[in-house]
């Protein structure tokens, strides 16, 4: 089998392994790993700090609801420049209203 091949399958393999994870209610730190990207040491500290949502059932292994990860990850949005426009445009015109 050529070199270009073997990294098409495995390339193909790592897609499917992403996509099985993703389908997955509750991940292992392991699992974190791979559907986050992050370092399994910052996962820890992360999880000893009681910055991220995490479930430690008797003691043991950590694991992950991957709903509460998704919300977690997507929780403080910044806003765009365009919102923030908007949102000073609005405040400047009751502001004015206001006034009068």
């Amino acid at each position: 089998m050529a070199e270009e091949e073997y990294q098409e399958i495995t390339s193909r393999l790592e897609r499917i392994e992403r996509k099985m994870i993703a389908q997955k209610e509750v991940l292992s730190i392991d699992e974190l790993v791979d559907y986050t990207g992050w370092k399994k040491s910052h996962i820890y500290r992360m999880t000893s700090q009681r910055s991220i949502p995490f479930y430690k059932p008797m003691g043991g292994n950590i694991f992950f609801k991957r709903s509460e990860i998704d919300e977690w990850l997507l929780s403080n949005r910044q806003a765009t420049n365009d919102e923030i426009s908007s949102k000073a445009a609005t405040h400047l015109a009751i502001r004015n209203i206001s006034r009068r």
